[in-house]
């Protein structure tokens, strides 16, 4: 039903309830056996155990489980411990990560009033919300909670607060006239909902909805059917994952009948095949990649950006779309006068933003002020003394306003020119107020002076301009003309057409009393003073961060729930829309096929009074077309999407608990440019895991071939299984941390967001740690090939020089892993202390394996000779040498290409 269509009358009826009584309690609790309880309703969760078992069924982690398993079977406890421990570090982390992730309808329920003021059967009683049914008439009070969704019946200066669902800030005129057309949720001015707060005034109201009928409840029925999806990385993962499982399968069969045909031990063969699955799969990769986010987690901290799932650190580098709410995130939610025009026809510029009294009062390069133009004296008391508000700085040093945003603006604007309350009220005693309200449109401070009343007056310009028979000169009131009143009315419509809220101030001067009880004897014969246009500026640092986002390949679209006009002005301030681009409304989304919305799609760039369902339909709609989008909210309205969207974005000074809970990100500052900024660290955090995968796959395809090439031949194995897991889990991890803390690439915002479907390791890229990892394996199985046949070494001392010679060439190839393209020298070989530390303990780690006795023991190794190590120094560093060369005639040739 569409209730805010509907007179009261024909509402009453339609409940079938009564005004003066309300329900009898008899057809109440009828009424609530049919409907149910008004409350918010919950689907069976997920139990803990159940998240728990989850994180042991990715791919790679059910093969890791199963190579443990076998490597216990072979009496190989120390792999099979080490693998598991990997496991369990990998569970436990992302089994803390899904139980902080669930708590959407719990916050949603502590936005619903525990109790409810109804009447029933002729007397107003509290009884718990719960228990309210439709036809049910309540009594609403500033400060109440609104119990149900409701139809105002009569209203006192009601006012009520509906951020939660429409997003805007700004209290709501509510009265019980109906109205016509198609309203959106912001605009029902005779309708309440579940979950908003009255913040003025009374008034009553006929409960037209409870429980999931409600709007609040809709939003909780949407977020049950927004179904989690894996992030790119997730998905990017197990794909990588899969093909590494199946590689090294297929290289284990392969060799497993090579050796069978060729006659080999049977048994023997297995537990090659088996050292060679070891070798294949980067047990690491799993617990690095975690450790990876969470690193990148703690830097987004201090860039006023807090990850709630880790896999979103990476899905922010790839956001192609950021779909950004205006108030609080591309603006400073502060209601600013920027433009004060004077009943003289000078328009003043009122330089300064938000509620910091600091600026001035400029027109045509001349700075105006209050002690030496009394008309602006005059505008700014008016401007101060009807006005409910109050200026007040926090404890940081920044201004706060206490009360109404538009009065705030006012004070903020008289200040600045040095008219505070105690300067204007000086020689005034306050007689009596009236207050605003939607039919009159206009509030009056009604003051006794030495020479008679004065009252002070604000509000609609259309309301207030006729009343004015005079206008205030520097000489006084001067009666009113048509010219003059002409040109009231043209600087008006240059405000609004700016996208201004404008106000109108006036005054008037009486020797007579002036009754504050008597709207229409007071407000009347007025003189004309001014007219103040605000609005709420856009954040300084969003143009730069919205011209950052453009450049990397990103479309900025603001969806808000305010006016078309509003949003169409900071939008194309801010460069968001440009010409060719559009502006629809909730409205006109509602009228397009999903064909013409399709075609549309990418040139719409700014959403105008749109509900929850229409941002869930916009967020969808980009994901068919294969984007990645990031959406920000604050209110309950955002929930849905916040949780349909790839990313979502809750605000975490403005925003709510529920949109808290049902997003990936929250932001520490409300700022869009922190998403921006966040979007630069996701990017370095996908490079870093691809150097990451880089060094330990190319590490892992040497391994592989240096058994693989021992085995073809009919070497012994130069590697044994407790090896290669030191080489895998220890040696290779530490390094591949360092590699995480590598710093952002200076150009990473210059590039275009990922494809979705790109992979982590591209075609390219496989290639060249195919190369590496061939190069690797040779200098490994020469240096051990030398030492077994050349020299006549023993073989665990030739094994111990390909173990040390493999672990230094990893060490050393770490740094061709910083950038596929530049030089160490360039990049600065001292700019990732981390990575240096590590690469420096494991080198001294490694010394000492072939020193410590017990350790000796543990990992079949002797003592190495000088010799020795100057022989393994010189081979391992080969692979550094042999990149540093590629790279640099790479980059001769490049440069040769560029000038040509």
């Amino acid at each position: 039903m569409e209730w805010y269509r509907m007179k009261v009358d024909d509402v009453v009826k339609e409940l079938g309830t009564s005004l003066e009584r309300g329900l009898t309690a008899q057809e109440a609790t009828a009424r609530l056996a049919g409907h149910g309880p008004n409350s918010i309703v919950e689907q069976k969760k997920e139990s803990a155990l159940a998240k728990l078992a989850a994180q042991f069924t990715e791919f790679i982690i059910v093969v890791l489980i199963g190579a443990a398993v076998i490597a216990g079977i072979l009496g190989e406890w120390v792999d099979a411990v080490a693998i598991l421990a990997i496991v369990v570090m990998n569970a436990v982390i992302g089994f803390s990560q899904e139980m902080k992730a669930e708590r959407v309808l719990d916050a949603l329920k502590k936005l619903a009033a525990p109790t409810a003021k109804v009447l029933r059967n002729g007397e107003v009683r509290e009884i718990p919300a719960e228990e309210l049914v439709p036809g049910d008439v309540v009594v609403l009070d500033a400060g109440d909670h609104v119990p149900a969704d409701c139809r105002i019946v009569s209203s006192q200066l009601l006012r009520v607060e509906e951020a939660a669902l429409t997003g805007e800030s700004h209290a709501v005129e509510k009265d019980a006239a109906p109205l016509d057309g198609e309203r959106p949720l912001a605009e029902r001015t005779c309708c309440a909902y579940l979950g908003t707060t009255v913040v003025y005034g009374r008034g009553r109201a006929v409960v037209t909805a409870t429980g999931m009928a409600t709007e609040m409840g809709k939003v909780a029925r949407m977020l049950e059917e927004v179904k989690r999806e894996p992030t790119p990385l997730q998905r990017r993962l197990a794909e990588f994952g899969r093909l590494l499982v199946y590689a090294a399968g297929a290289i284990c069969v392969v060799i497993f009948l090579l050796g069978v045909l060729r006659g080999d031990d049977v048994l023997e063969m297995f537990l090659t095949a088996v050292s060679l699955a070891v070798a294949a799969i980067p047990e690491g990769l799993p617990a690095v990649v975690t450790i990876v986010l969470a690193l990148g987690v703690q830097r987004m901290v201090r860039r006023h950006a807090l990850i709630r799932k880790l896999p979103s650190v990476e899905t922010l580098g790839s956001a192609s779309i950021i779909a950004s709410d205006k108030t609080g995130t591309l603006t400073q939610n502060q209601m600013t006068v920027k433009k004060l025009y004077l009943a003289t026809g000078v328009t003043l510029d009122v330089t300064g933003a938000g509620y910091d009294p600091t600026g001035r009062f400029v027109a045509d390069s001349r700075q105006y002020d209050a002690a030496s133009c009394p008309v602006l004296r005059e505008a700014l008391r008016a401007a101060v003394l009807c006005n409910g508000s109050e200026l007040r700085r926090d404890e940081g040093g920044a201004w706060r306003v206490v009360g109404d945003p538009t009065e705030g603006a006012l004070a903020s604007m008289a200040m600045k020119g040095g008219v505070d309350r105690a300067v204007a009220s000086e020689g005034l005693t306050p007689v009596g107020e009236i207050p605003f309200d939607s039919d009159r449109k206009m509030m009056t401070a009604v003051y006794r002076g030495r020479e008679g009343f004065v009252a002070y007056v604000k509000g609609a310009p259309e309301r207030m301009v006729p009343l004015c028979t005079q206008v205030m000169t520097a000489d006084g009131p001067v009666p009113m003309t048509d010219e003059r009143r002409a040109g009231i009315l043209r600087a008006n419509e240059v405000f609004a057409e700016s996208a201004l809220r404008v106000l109108a101030l006036a005054v008037r001067f009486s020797a007579e009393p002036l009754d504050p009880h008597d709207p229409e004897g007071v407000e009347d014969d007025l003189v004309f003073l001014g007219l103040a246009g605000m609005m709420d500026p856009p954040r300084k640092e969003v143009y730069e961060a919205v011209e950052a986002a453009r450049r990397a390949g990103i479309t900025p679209i603001m969806i808000t729930g305010d006016n078309r006009l509003t949003a169409m002005a900071v939008a194309r301030e801010l460069g968001i829309l440009e010409e060719g681009d559009e502006a629809v409304t909730g409205a006109e989304l509602d009228a397009m096929s999903d064909e013409e919305y399709g075609s549309r799609l990418a040139r719409i760039k700014v959403y105008a009074r749109v509900s929850p369902g229409h941002k869930l339909k916009i967020v969808k709609a980009w994901k068919e077309r294969g984007e990645i989008i990031a959406m920000t909210g604050d209110g309950v309205n955002d929930a849905p999407a916040l949780k349909e969207a790839d990313i979502g974005i809750a605000m975490g000074v403005t925003g709510t608990d529920v949109t808290k809970e049902a997003s990936d990100m929250v932001l520490t500052d409300d700022n869009f440019a922190s998403i921006v900024a966040a979007v630069e660290e996701g990017r370095g955090i996908f490079d870093n895991i691809r150097r990451v995968v880089h060094f330990l796959i190319s590490c892992n395809i040497g391994e592989i071939l240096t058994i693989l090439a021992a085995s073809l031949t009919g070497m012994p194995f130069p590697l044994l299984p407790v090896q290669i897991l030191w080489t895998n889990l220890v040696t290779d991890g530490l390094p591949a941390i360092g590699l995480a803390m590598e710093p952002v690439d200076r150009g990473v915002m210059e590039r275009r967001p990922r494809r979705k479907d790109e992979g982590i390791v591209t075609a390219s890229l496989m290639w060249v740690m195919l190369i590496q990892g061939v190069f690797m394996a040779a200098c490994t199985l020469a240096v051990y090939a030398a030492d077994l046949y050349w020299f006549g070494s023993p073989l665990d001392h030739a094994r111990t020089m390909a173990f040390t010679t493999l672990v230094f060439c990893q060490k050393f190839h770490v740094f061709n892993c910083r950038s596929e393209t530049e030089s160490i020298f360039a990049i600065g070989p001292f700019t990732n202390g981390v990575l240096n530390v590590a690469v420096l303990v494991i080198l001294v780690t490694q010394a000492l394996l072939v020193y410590v006795p017990w350790l000796e023991d543990v990992f079949k190794v002797v003592p190495l000779s000088v010799s020795d190590w100057v022989i393994i120094v010189a081979a391992s560093s080969l692979p550094l040498v042999m990149m540093e060369a590629v790279k640099f005639f790479g980059a001769r040739g490049g440069a040769a290409a560029r000038a040509a």
